[in-house]
């Protein structure tokens, strides 16, 4: 960079991880609600994530452990580390995730597949190595902090954290068979990331073992060096096989395994140890889940629904008396139960219909923290006690917390930043800093509306420069588009990549159509059995809503852009209605849903079942031959060669058959790039690609 110069947005975006450098997270709360932790960089350029502790009644933050002090090396982790992250989505470096005793005066944390134990509430102490077996995955202390559990070459072992004394648990059990770890399933779509639970005492741990045998092996190669071999994994695609799980109880005392006690369902969705075992599983087709007692076999709850049920984040949870917190659908609206276990199936929800619960957040003596949301634009946090129902962190945005001992961690993004306060005992006290950079952009003025009868959540938003009646802008649709993920929300951080887009000269329309979250189960179900037809058409309604509402979008020049889900959305845009959409980039577009994996794609569509079944339907490949010359569209698909979630097959099928079809296309393949194509020159070029793409598509240089 010259000196004098701003560094450009899409070099910024690309070094700083989109903004999150910096940015705390992973907030834990000691009991006594005396103490934070969390994670953070160093300041605003240090890409190395650490532990932090906060002392709440001075204010004070102590740096617990560096990983460049622990001399760290994120280029040498472990391929199972590696593929965690991907799962989760975790860009970081350093300490990107640690775990706590239930006192919290002890963390555990895995550098370069090494284990780390550093003291908590000690100003004094220094992180030191445990003798654990590298490469270590995952280690978790037990509850006093004595002992801590990991995985090592697919075995779950156990070592005395003072002795160093390190004991084989279970396994290992040959070659496509481990204890104690996610399946690709489970980490990918259900957001469970872990395969062991310790009991409350530490005389037991509740073990997945995850039998890969049955699960077809796929290849990624890498075409830029054939000399090297193609990586193989198991992948579970829609209709074939998944991993096989059973569950186990390990005694820790000597007793050896015998088996938990769940139904015996496809999936094992998650489970929590408190004062009873619970353990939840859902069936293959998905339209039942069930909350078992995992000691006992008894079946506390089970949940029906006709196109599916889900999977929310956070329960069960259980309450000191023994409560169990779940959720129950009625009234079109999620809603929070909180009852004893024998009476689970029979209890009243505790929060009024349309108000959406999002996620249980955790607990706190006997109150459940959880999010919600009335306006799907905003999610606040919501408190539920003895003393009944009440909002904590409120206002139009999106808010999180942690509770404990009286103490909440509130995390708040708006349309004016982003904050994380402390407050004990209902005062705010503290605030812990985020040294992330601000954007060298102008700050994005999203302007909101309800497009059509079902009101589409639609944000539209122009160049700092323009004003109103002063020319024609092409437009730029930038949506997601599909379950899951939201685009429509009241932070102007999630606008940051469309704001610069429409600094380069477009109209930005972003538009949350049916099946995102946060609307109710009805609008959730309306893409039952057809991931194509009500995504695409409520698209096209927010275009039209906004182009009405604002006279300066020209509607014969419209572009669409997405990732994922997304770039399947834009790909599908340009071959179905290209009367309304004149250029697309489809980045790592899923085209055939029989190559998607098992829980995601037959949750929405079924069991592949025949020529005029929902795969059909929602597939892209029999598209171009559909099309007449004259309604061909600019077309740039982009995928990543190493992705192995949207796998590159998606993109290069579809090239085929526009190939077949005669259908003028372009390809940009991304050498070693994964799905999440987070590297820094990667991240930068996309954008500037992009944008050359569209204007000489839609002659808007």
């Amino acid at each position: 960079m010259i000196l004098g110069m701003a560094e450009s947005f899409p070099r910024q975006r690309a070094r700083t991880r989109n903004f999150t450098i910096g940015v705390p997270k992973a907030f834990g709360v000691s009991p006594d609600g005396e103490r934070v932790t969390f994670l953070r960089t160093r300041d605003a350029r240090d890409p190395v994530t650490c532990l932090w502790e906060l002392t709440v009644a001075t204010g004070e933050e102590r740096l617990v452990a560096d990983p460049r002090r622990l001399g760290a090396d994120d280029e040498n982790l472990p391929p199972e580390e590696r593929a965690r992250r991907e799962r989760v989505r975790e860009t970081g470096s350093g300490i990107v995730s640690y775990a706590v005793d239930s006192a919290c005066t002890l963390a555990v944390f895995s550098l370069s597949g090494q284990v780390y134990a550093a003291d908590l509430g000690n100003p004094g102490a220094q992180p030191t190595l445990v003798p654990a077996r590298a490469p270590a995955l995952d280690p978790r202390p037990d509850s006093a902090g004595a002992k801590a559990g990991y995985v090592h070459n697919g075995a779950f072992r156990v070592i005395d954290l003072k002795s160093g004394e390190d004991t084989v648990v279970a396994g290992p059990d040959g070659d496509n068979v481990t204890f104690g770890l996610a399946e690709f399933a489970a980490a990918e779509e259900m957001g469970r990331s872990r395969g062991y639970w310790w009991s409350p005492d530490g005389t037991r741990v509740l073990l997945a073992r995850v039998d890969e045998s049955p699960v077809r092996t796929w290849h990624i190669s890498d075409p830029a060096n054939p000399e090297r071999e193609p990586a193989s994994w198991k992948y579970p695609a829609a209709g074939t096989p998944n991993a096989e799980v059973r569950l186990f109880i390990a005694d820790l005392s000597g007793g050896g395994l015998t088996p938990a006690a769940p139904a015996p369902d496809e999936y094992f969705v998650t489970a929590h140890w408190g004062k009873r075992l619970l353990i939840v599983t859902q069936s293959r087709d998905q339209k039942t889940m069930r909350l078992t007692d995992g000691l006992t076999g008894e079946v506390l709850v089970t949940d029906a629904d006709e196109c599916w049920t889900d999977v929310v984040s956070g329960v069960p949870a259980q309450l000191p008396g023994g409560e169990i917190v779940w959720t129950r659908v009625s009234e079109d609206t999620r809603r929070l139960v909180v009852a004893p276990a024998g009476d689970l199936a029979s209890a009243e929800p505790v929060t009024p219909p349309g108000l959406q619960v999002r996620s249980v957040l955790g607990t706190d003596s006997g109150a459940v923290y959880f999010s919600a949301s009335r306006e799907p634009t905003e999610t606040c946090v919501w408190r539920y006690g003895p003393d009944g129902l009440s909002e904590v962190a409120s206002g139009p945005g999106v808010h999180s917390a942690r509770a404990n001992g009286g103490t909440v961690v509130a995390a708040s993004r708006s349309l004016t930043g982003a904050s994380v306060r402390v407050s004990r005992g209902g005062q705010d006290e503290r605030e812990i800093v985020s040294f992330a950079e601000e954007p060298n952009l102008p700050a994005p003025a999203p302007r909101f509306s309800g497009a059509g009868r079902h009101g589409i959540r639609t944000a539209v938003l122009f160049p700092s420069w323009h004003q109103p009646g002063g020319g024609k802008l092409p437009v730029l649709m930038d949506p997601y588009g599909g379950p899951h993920a939201q685009r429509v929300l009241k932070t102007s951080s999630i606008y940051l990549q469309s704001q610069w887009f429409a600094e380069q000269g477009f109209a930005v329309v972003v538009a949350d159509g049916r099946g995102t979250p946060g609307r109710g189960i009805a609008w959730d179900r309306a893409v039952y059995h057809d991931l194509a037809t009500p995504v695409l058409e409520d698209q096209v309604t927010a275009l039209k809503a906004a182009a009405s509402e604002f006279g300066d979008l020209d509607t014969s020049r419209v572009g669409i852009r997405g990732w994922s889900f997304g770039g399947y959305l834009s790909a599908l845009a340009v071959l179905r209605r290209p009367d309304v959409f004149h250029a697309a980039v489809a980045g790592a577009p899923v085209t055939d849903w029989r190559l998607y994996d098992t829980h995601y794609t037959e949750r929405y569509l079924g069991l592949p079942s025949g020529p005029d079944d929902p795969y059909a339907r929602s597939s892209l490949l029999d598209d171009p031959e559909r099309i007449s010359a004259a309604d061909q569209r600019p077309l740039l698909l982009v995928h990543g060669l190493a992705d192995d979630n949207v796998l590159v097959a998606h993109t290069l099928r579809l090239s085929r058959a526009l190939l077949a079809a005669g259908y003028p296309h372009s390809v940009l393949p991304l050498t070693g790039v994964t799905h999440m194509a987070s590297q820094e020159a990667v991240a930068e070029n996309l954008l500037l690609l992009q944008v050359n793409f569209l204007k000489a598509s839609l002659d808007a240089g």
